[in-house]
């Protein structure tokens, strides 16, 4: 198989260079690359999109520039107000979240109080429980009149 290349360089209006090559190899085509015109690779590639609005200077007394400003700063005031209602329910809710965490931990001292009288009392009772118990061996034994032992 022999290969057979060409390589064609152009350079864009935005100081880009491409280039092509045709390579003659089992059909297969290669992709052209983006190389930048400039040795030191300055620049940016811009898409033909910006390109047009970039080049066109739009008049600052036109009606569609002051359409477009006043669009823009609706815009710029709509986000300013969204983004200062969202700080605001954001702080609401963390005053909501401190009271609640307040009351919960209000919630769970007494309720260590409550759990700390109650063992002492069950302490209390079970202790009592086991003075008044005789151990089995110490029974006393009552004779029973109706029975004669018979």
């Amino acid at each position: 198989m022999s290969k057979t290349s060409q390589q064609n360089n152009t350079t864009g209006t935005n100081g880009i260079s491409v280039i092509h090559t045709q390579a003659h190899t089992s059909g297969l085509q290669q992709v052209p690359q983006l190389v930048p015109a400039s040795p030191g690779g300055g620049g940016k590639a811009v898409p033909p999109s910006k390109q047009s609005k970039k080049s066109s200077y739009m008049d600052r007394n036109s009606d569609e520039y002051r359409q477009r400003r006043e669009r823009n700063n609706m815009a710029v005031k709509k986000s300013r107000l969204k983004s200062k209602q969202k700080a605001q329910d954001t702080l609401q809710r963390v005053n909501q979240l401190k009271e609640e965490n307040e009351r919960l931990e209000a919630k769970i001292k007494l309720l260590t109080k409550e759990l700390s009288v109650l063992k002492d009392l069950f302490l209390e009772h079970a202790h009592n429980l086991a003075d008044n118990v005789q151990p089995i061996g110490t029974e006393s034994t009552t004779t029973n009149p109706d029975n004669t032992g018979q």
